[in-house]
């Protein structure tokens, strides 16, 4: 165990309490319309959010910091980098119709709200049972490639489906499953996604190809393993 003061370690708190400020400059984004800096400033917390967790365990913040909840602080801007500005997003996104955008970011924020207070999302295989409430990387795919209405409404309806059914899905650093394929594919569509928003979501055909193939693998590849456990020989 670290012998750092425990004084100093309330620092790795407020690390993680950027995130709220990082919020707060993607709904300025977003609320000018700049989606792609919306997106930008989503992606630095979504940076801010994977480092702070490491460095928690690390220095068993939870036991040396008990007055603290560094679990509820993170489950609050996850909730609000994660699902409710998404939903803003696709509401601005002016992809749908006034009433549909509002229609579907109620059900996100709703059903959200819901997973995010589930004590048994996550699995002991570093899976996450039912959709994780990761609205984030399902909007900004479907902003990336200009997503007709139909296929949007269809997403919105089977993820807010899928948050209560005990699937599971991966999670890219905690499932070991397939883990360096995980990480590849990550990495290849948040690079796509990243060069839609240089572009301006003026994507082509390839690009587009790219986004959705990478897109299902992370949708689906939870399940898939999920099934192969259950019909492996005991």
């Amino acid at each position: 165990m670290s012998d750092k003061p425990e004084h100093k370690l309330f620092i790795i708190h407020l690390f993680t309490a950027l995130g709220a400020p990082l919020a707060l400059l993607a709904l300025i984004e977003g609320a000018q319309g700049d989606l792609g800096m919306m997106f930008l400033w989503l992606a630095v917390s979504l940076f801010v959010d994977g480092v702070d967790g490491p460095l928690a365990r690390r220095f068993q913040i939870q036991t040396r910091l008990p007055r603290w909840s560094g679990a509820i602080l993170d489950l609050v801007i996850d909730y609000s980098t994660y699902v409710f500005l998404p939903a803003f997003a696709l509401y601005q996104s002016g992809l749908l119709s006034n009433f549909w955008a509002l229609a579907s970011g109620s059900i996100i924020v709703f059903t959200g709200a819901i997973y995010f207070a589930d004590t048994d999302m996550k699995c002991d295989t570093g899976h996450f049972s039912g959709f994780p409430g990761v609205w984030n990387m399902v909007i900004v795919a479907l902003i990336a490639i200009q997503a007709d209405p139909w296929l949007i409404l269809a997403m919105v309806a089977l993820c807010t489906v899928l948050t209560f059914l005990p699937i599971y899905f991966v999670h890219p650093v905690r499932t070991k499953q397939w883990r360096l394929l995980t990480l590849v594919v990550l990495a290849v569509w948040t690079g796509a996604i990243a060069w839609s928003v240089i572009l301006n979501f003026q994507v082509d055909t390839i690009l587009t190809a790219v986004i959705t193939t990478t897109s299902l693998y992370l949708l689906c590849v939870g399940a898939v393993q999920q099934l192969l456990a259950k019909l492996a020989p005991s």
